[in-house]
């Protein structure tokens, strides 16, 4: 069987490369030279000619500030994509599988947002996954929308790996009033390849939303001090965190001030148990220092 995944070269795409799939599942990951997702008729001719069994879409435009003078990039990519995967994948009778974000709530919330709660985006960028779900949801009724947050892995940029490129300064100032949930790409994409293992074996299989995140919450803050504690442990030097408010560092996009997501759907629907998110921000820092030490040898 084949599975389509796009955005391979992303945090998520990368991982899901990584996990030990069963034998027979051939993992087709695109390149934009080979498949455009602006270009919604060359979607619909891929995946007719594909061969594949499955779909999975974790590519997005992600950079939250920029979408917010970028609009039409930012919604071709996060909602008229995911509009064409899935009227192409209904079309050839598979399920797509569709990654969406925490920005979709508005962050008044008192307590972990449920898949139930009403969804109300602060920015083009949340606009554009909340659009991009609704699409999902009516193009093809054979889908799981898996949201997620604040994602971390050795690939690509994050704030993991800005954290440590900033570690030479001797303080770091970091918001302390923005709650969320840190989640390892890696573990992500195993519970990707769960659900989507899930829906091959049992074509009824119900179709929904639902979020995963690794276990536990944190805020910026104390995000980057687990960061530093753990690079310290490594050897390397670090920098005193001090915090500071939403107020006193303006972005471009408003950020929601609690975004942590509930998982007792998706434990309860598919026995998927996440990890506490500092164990697995403690095997992404082990992946990066040993990158870290192969590069000054």
């Amino acid at each position: 069987m084949r599975v389509l995944i796009t955005g391979g070269t992303g945090q998520v795409g990368s991982e899901l490369s990584r996990q030990a799939w069963p034998d027979g599942i051939e993992l087709i990951s695109p390149d934009r030279d080979q498949l455009d997702l602006g270009d919604p008729e060359a979607v619909r001719t891929y995946v007719a000619n594909g061969g594949f069994s499955a779909a999975i879409n974790p590519a997005a435009y992600t950079a939250v500030d920029q979408a917010e003078t970028n609009v039409i990039e930012a919604f071709k990519i996060n909602a008229l994509a995911p509009a064409a995967l899935a009227q192409a994948t209904r079309d050839a009778g598979i399920p797509l599988i569709h990654i969406s974000t925490d920005y979709v709530f508005d962050g008044s919330k008192v307590g972990p947002y449920l898949e139930s709660d009403p969804v109300r985006p602060l920015g083009v960028y949340g606009a554009s996954k909340e659009a991009g779900e609704q699409a999902v949801r009516s193009g093809n009724h054979r889908h799981i929308i898996l949201r997620t947050a604040w994602v971390f892995s050795p690939h690509r940029s994050n704030f993991v790996k800005t954290m440590l490129r900033l570690s030479d300064r001797p303080v770091l100032k970091v918001v302390d009033d923005q709650k969320g949930s840190p989640t390892a790409a890696s573990d992500l994409a195993l519970a990707l390849m769960t659900v989507t293992l899930r829906l091959l074996e049992d074509p009824e299989a119900g179709s929904g939303t639902y979020h995963f995140v690794n276990d536990g919450a944190a805020t910026w803050k104390e995000f980057a001090e687990e960061i530093f504690r753990q690079a310290a442990a490594q050897g390397r030097t670090v920098p005193r965190v001090e915090a500071i408010g939403t107020a006193d560092y303006p972005t471009p996009a408003r950020r929601p001030s609690n975004s942590v997501l509930s998982v007792a759907k998706l434990r309860q629907d598919f026995q998927i148990e996440p990890r506490d998110w500092k164990a697995a921000l403690r095997e992404t820092m082990a992946n990066l220092e040993v990158t870290r030490v192969k590069e000054r040898q």
